[in-house]
C-alpha cells in the first residue's frame, strides 16, 4: 500500500518546466496533465495518511482505514474552508505593515501551524503543509510571497536532497550483492513508468494527444522523496525499500524530460535568455 501511494505522486514541477522550455504549456494536453498531477497528489497525500495510521497504530480494519481517511478528508477540506475565508484579509493587512519580512513570516507561520496540527491529529505534516500552500494559492499576494520564498527554497531544498541522499543506501544496489535489491528497483520503475502511461489511455477529448499527458505524469520528482521519506520515519518502509523507491523517483523523473522533447520535435526548446526575450516582448504587448 506504502508503494502504491509514492508511485501515485506526480512531480508537477519537473513536467511544467519541460512543457515551459518547449513553449507547450498551453497546449491541451499539458492542463490535463498539471490539473491531474495536483488530483492525484491529494489522493496520493489520503494513501500516505491512511497507511501511517495503519503503521502507527499496527492493526488493519475496514473500520480503522476508514475513519483514517474520513479524518485526512475532513482536516483537508475544513482547514482549506477556513483558510480561504481568514487568509486574503489577513494576508492584506499584513501587506501594509512596513517591517521587513513581514510577508514571509506569516505564510511559514502558517504552513508549520497546520503542520504541526495534521501531526497532533496523527496525519502526516506533509498534509498540514500541502494544505497551506492551496490556501495562500488563493491570496492575492501569492506572487509576492513565492518571490519572499524563493531564497528560503534555495536554502532548504538542497539540505532536503543531501539528507534525502544520505539515507540511501548504496551496497543495497549492487546487483552482485547477496541482499541486492537493484531488481527491485528496475522492477518498480518498470511498473512506475507504464503504469502512468496508461493513464493517458483515459483521455476522452479528441484534441488531446494520449501519449504527452501519459509521458507528463511519469516524473515522480520531490514528491515521491518525501513520500519516501515519511515512509521510513513512521516505521512503514526499511532502509532497503526506501533505497529502492528513491531510486525509483530518480529513474522515473530523468526518463521523462527527452520523452516528453522528443514527442515535441517541432517545439523549439526555450533558452533562459529566450524567456526573457519572451517575457518582455509579452510585456510590451
Amino acid at each position: 500500500m506504502f508503494i502504491g501511494a509514492t508511485l501515485t505522486a506526480t512531480s508537477v514541477g519537473v513536467t511544467a518546466r519541460v512543457l515551459t522550455d518547449l513553449g507547450r504549456l498551453q497546449d491541451a494536453a499539458a492542463k490535463v496533465v498539471l490539473g491531474a498531477a495536483v488530483v492525484d497528489d491529494v489522493l496520493g497525500l489520503l494513501i500516505l495518511a491512511v497507511v501511517t495510521g495503519i503503521a502507527e497504530t499496527g492493526s488493519v480494519s475496514a473500520t480503522s482505514v476508514g475513519l483514517l481517511s474520513i479524518k485526512a478528508v475532513l482536516f483537508l477540506v475544513i482547514a482549506i474552508l477556513l483558510g480561504i475565508r481568514l487568509a486574503p484579509p489577513v494576508v492584506r493587512w499584513i501587506g501594509q505593515m512596513r517591517g521587513r519580512g513581514s510577508l514571509i513570516v506569516y505564510p511559514v507561520v502558517f504552513a508549520v501551524s497546520l503542520a504541526a496540527v495534521a501531526d497532533m491529529i496523527e496525519l502526516a505534516t506533509i498534509i498540514g503543509a500541502f494544505a497551506a500552500g492551496l490556501v495562500l494559492a488563493t491570496s492575492e499576494r501569492r506572487e509576492h510571497i513565492k518571490d519572499q520564498v524563493k531564497p528560503i527554497a534555495d536554502l532548504l531544498v538542497p539540505i532536503f536532497f543531501v539528507t534525502v541522499g544520505m539515507k540511501v543506501d548504496p551496497s543495497l544496489l549492487n546487483p552482485f550483492a547477496a541482499n541486492a535489491q537493484f531488481g527491485t528497483a528496475v522492477l518498480l520503475a518498470v511498473v512506475a513508468i507504464v503504469s502512468k502511461l496508461a493513464t493517458g489511455l483515459a483521455v476522452y477529448q479528441r484534441d488531446v494527444r494520449r501519449w504527452p499527458v501519459g509521458v507528463g505524469m511519469v516524473p515522480r520528482g520531490e514528491v515521491g522523496l518525501i513520500f519516501a521519506g515519511a515512509g521510513l520515519a513512521a516505521g512503514v518502509i526499511a532502509q532497503d525499500l526506501y533505497s529502492v523507491l528513491v531510486i525509483v523517483v530518480m529513474l522515473t523523473t530523468f526518463a521523462a524530460p527527452p520523452w516528453l522533447k522528443a514527442l515535441y520535435p517541432d517545439a523549439r526548446e526555450r533558452t533562459p535568455e529566450r524567456r526573457g526575450e519572451d517575457g518582455a516582448s509579452q510585456k510590451r504587448q
